[in-house]
């Protein structure tokens, strides 16, 4: 897929960069190609729920961002992105200790756009990879609206 802003990764850098939720789980972005973004996390004690597994909470939020940058990284350089809806299917217990959060556009739009992310789980090395999330994300492009950062 084509992306109409040549600028497009530092954009989405850039934006990725000012999300305070995204710091408070200690992910980061580890990949931007047109209408696909990976972030990467690792397991830590503050993020799990009472069984030691990363809650399922954080992993949508991971998958929400992984998924809302894979859609922005299409959008016109002026555009901001909004989240309209998504469903997480939980498959697995997020034991860790890394994850990774793969999200791909699947129908670009003008102004709403349909995006699959999948969470993994792997050893430290990236070795024993195992799907444990998927979502389906329903993605708002916004223009023109004020208070809304490109």
């Amino acid at each position: 897929m084509p992306a109409p802003d040549p600028e497009f990764a530092q954009r989405v850098r850039q934006s990725f960069d000012r999300q305070a939720a995204m710091r408070t789980l200690g992910a980061t972005l580890e990949s931007i190609e047109p209408g696909h973004v990976v972030i990467g996390m690792a397991h830590r004690d503050e993020l799990t729920q009472q069984h030691g597994f990363i809650h399922a909470g954080m992993l949508a939020a991971a998958l929400d961002s992984a998924c809302g940058y894979a859609a922005f990284s299409l959008m016109p350089s002026d555009a901001a992105v909004l989240t309209v809806e998504f469903k997480v299917n939980l498959l697995a217990p997020a034991r860790g200790p890394r994850f990774r959060f793969d999200a791909r556009v699947v129908k670009p739009g003008r102004t709403i756009s349909v995006v699959e992310g999948r969470a993994m789980q792997t050893e430290a090395d990236g070795s024993d990879e195992k799907l444990i999330a998927t979502m389906t994300a329903t993605v708002m492009t916004v223009v023109g609206r004020d208070g809304l950062n490109h």
